[in-house]
């Protein structure tokens, strides 16, 4: 990849699994020459943002690290650097990628190559104007991903159309104070709510505030 954004390369480690990433170097990196992240509504500002390693990600990646997913399909919504999916891909787990962002698939590309693992299957999407061809999933997985309050609705429909009519949904929050709202969203699609602070987060640099929302529906 030919790129004059600078990069990183570091190495997360989930017990005897490494998983090995090439991210951008900070959130100060932008690069849109052909305009494409413009067209598609990313400013500056935000362009970096699928390109680091978040904390919400880690909760994520730790949460399912020891995750029953045998039998299931998965979907990763929003995965920006798709550190969950490349380790249940490293796992032979059922996962396929998504994320709004123009850059995410070269990104996800280059790491499944770093971690000599099967390509992952990727499609970019926008939960606004959903026209994928992703079907329906057992398990729905996302960190993250509450950003505005126009994302509450778009997220909750998004999720509802993907999913089987018996489902999982995981979503790591950080706390951007939206999380109930998204609930009682879910709740009016038939999912039943929880809300569960991450057991361990030794990980992390500092203390994770936020919460791991779990939505269940019986088919």
């Amino acid at each position: 990849m030919t790129t004059p954004v600078r990069v990183r390369y570091q190495t997360v480690e989930f017990g005897k699994i490494d998983i090995h990433l090439c991210t951008l170097r900070d959130n100060q990196q932008f690069s849109d020459p052909k305009g494409i992240a413009e067209e598609l509504g990313i400013s500056s500002a935000l362009w970096p943002l699928f390109g680091i390693i978040w904390p919400s990600s880690l909760v994520l990646a730790n949460y399912m690290s020891d995750y029953e997913t045998d039998g299931k399909r998965i979907l990763e919504v929003g995965c920006g650097m798709a550190l969950s999916s490349l380790l249940l891909n490293k796992q032979h787990a059922n996962i396929t990628a998504t994320d709004y962002h123009p850059e995410v698939e070269t990104f996800l590309q280059r790491n499944t190559d770093l971690n000599h693992d099967d390509e992952i299957k990727f499609e970019r999407v926008d939960w606004a104007e959903d026209h994928s061809s992703l079907g329906q999933f057992d398990l729905i997985i996302g960190s993250d991903l509450l950003y505005e309050n126009q994302h509450i609705q778009q997220l909750a429909d998004f999720i509802d159309s993907h999913a089987k009519p018996t489902c999982e949904v995981i979503i790591v929050d950080p706390g951007r104070g939206r999380k109930n709202k998204l609930s009682l969203l879910m709740d009016k699609y038939g999912y039943s709510p929880s809300h569960i602070k991450p057991i361990n987060t030794d990980y992390l640099e500092h203390p994770f505030k936020g919460d791991i929302l779990r939505f269940t529906r019986e088919g």
